[in-house]
């Protein structure tokens, strides 16, 4: 498959980055002779120098023999431009990147007259995440999703303490028909192995086969009922709080906005109903508790900055606020996030890269996912006769720590796998992957490369 990326940005990067083992051709265009240097010297893909948006650079990469055109410059009107150009030029499918919240409010007539197949907003996908994740948080929602004749259990450790203090391998023996393939844990999603010990405070995701998950969460304590959400302080009125305080007004809830940048405040003000914008300096201590920081039920921290939004993060933890979610966008600060205590910090680079991934892979690869906590994706996959991973115990197969083989749809059957267990073409897989090692999961689609994924 041919892909054109249009733009060598952070999105761009992180494109390459997870299509790079996959079975693809990948051309980069940018009119940043530095940043096409730095890729050619870091990843094995064709770079061109030009102008996204002229029809004479899309021509010069014949763009008609391409599958797929994104377009992820940092301009919102070149990425649509780019990409219609390239459509009727004769690229199969087109995905632009747009954040302006005028071009959300046009959005079907932009997918109808300029012909462009989807249009990705990362503000949007990570304001989507918050905000499923504090509604969930607040409700009766029994965090049960199926497939087929699985099912995944996301639930607080709290509803069955007994399961603190042990292994996986002793939750095994005890529940042999389940797996835990998720721990959530003071803001970070671990892929769990079978030393993970369950810790206080955890929230676990189980998949086993649909009737016993059913049963098994009609044993746990009952969820206790919390009270509708009221009060939220967003922490920076850039795009993505802008699309989550619209969302959580529009839910009922209080919502508190603080911006320093004076001219954004008063487009907020005219743009947003029943949020309070407020002129100030988010690092303000004093000044948040002014707001009745500690009254708050959740707090959220979406500037630009991520040394800035992990801090005040912190600080907000050490205040008191139940639920504190923080976007952060470097990789490098992954390891940070645990030994911080914040309830969720969400990357948009992944969460883009991954709703890309899936138009990309289309329906014939895989089946269905859906996202735990905006951090890893569950993903149904079919599996065919060629792929790598077929017919082989998967005990020998190298798969790294931050992948899992889950369950296995097998006709009727369901199977939760062990070390001896192979899958067989035809099979329905489900797979649990890090979304920000997302890219690896390519090599398992890829054909005759058995040799780089056994030991």
């Amino acid at each position: 498959m041919k892909i054109a990326i249009l733009g060598a940005g952070k999105l761009g990067i992180r494109l390459i980055e997870a299509l790079l083992d996959g079975d693809y051709d990948i051309t980069v265009v940018d009119n940043n002779e530095d940043k096409l240097s730095y890729i050619s010297d870091e990843y094995d893909v064709f770079t061109v120098y030009g102008n996204a948006e002229t029809v004479e650079t899309l021509k010069r990469i014949d763009i008609k023999t391409f599958d797929y055109c994104i377009s992820t410059t940092t301009s919102d009107d070149t990425n649509i431009l780019s990409a219609s150009f390239a459509k009727i030029l004769g690229c199969k499918k087109v995905i632009a990147r747009i954040r302006e919240p005028e071009h959300m409010s046009q959005i079907d007539f932009l997918l109808e007259h300029f012909n462009i197949d989807r249009l990705i907003n990362p503000d949007l996908l990570i304001s989507d995440e918050i905000y499923n994740y504090l509604v969930d948080q607040y409700s009766l929602k029994n965090g049960i999703y199926t497939s087929k004749h699985v099912a995944l259990l996301e639930f607080h450790v709290s509803r069955m303490a007994s399961l603190v203090g042990k292994d996986l391998v002793a939750f095994r023996q005890q529940f042999p028909n389940m797996l835990i393939i998720g721990i959530s844990r003071k803001g970070k999603m671990i892929i769990p192995h079978g030393s993970d010990v369950i810790e206080e405070n955890d929230i676990l995701y189980l998949v086993g086969e649909k009737q016993e998950v059913f049963e098994f969460e009609s044993n746990l304590k009952h969820r206790k009922t919390q009270p509708h959400i009221q009060k939220v302080m967003i922490i920076g009125g850039g795009k993505t709080g802008y699309y989550l305080s619209r969302r959580l007004a529009e839910y009922g809830a209080k919502v508190k906005v603080i911006e320093k940048d004076r001219k954004r405040c008063h487009y907020l003000a005219t743009k947003l109903k029943n949020v309070m914008i407020l002129n100030g300096d988010g690092s303000d201590i004093p000044f948040l508790m002014e707001e009745d920081l500690e009254d708050m039920d959740a707090f959220v921290t979406a500037t630009g900055y991520d040394e800035e939004n992990l801090l005040l993060a912190l600080t907000a933890k050490n205040h008191g606020i139940k639920d504190v979610i923080s976007k952060v966008s470097h990789v490098s600060y992954k390891d940070l996030v645990s030994k911080l205590g914040v309830d969720v910090v969400l990357n948009p680079l992944d969460i883009s890269a991954t709703s890309i991934l899936r138009s990309i892979r289309g329906s014939k690869r895989v089946l269905s996912s859906v996202l735990l906590q905006g951090q890893a994706e569950l993903m149904e996959v079919y599996a065919h006769s060629n792929m790598s991973m077929i017919n082989i115990p998967l005990k020998k197969l190298n798969l790294p720590p931050w992948i899992l083989i889950a369950a296995i749809h097998r006709g009727t059957q369901t199977i939760i796998p062990d070390g001896e267990t192979r899958i067989l073409d035809g099979d329905r897989v489900i797979i649990v992957c890090m979304i920000s090692d997302i890219g690896y999961v390519e090599k398992l689609f890829r054909s005759n490369t058995r040799f780089k994924i056994l030991k």
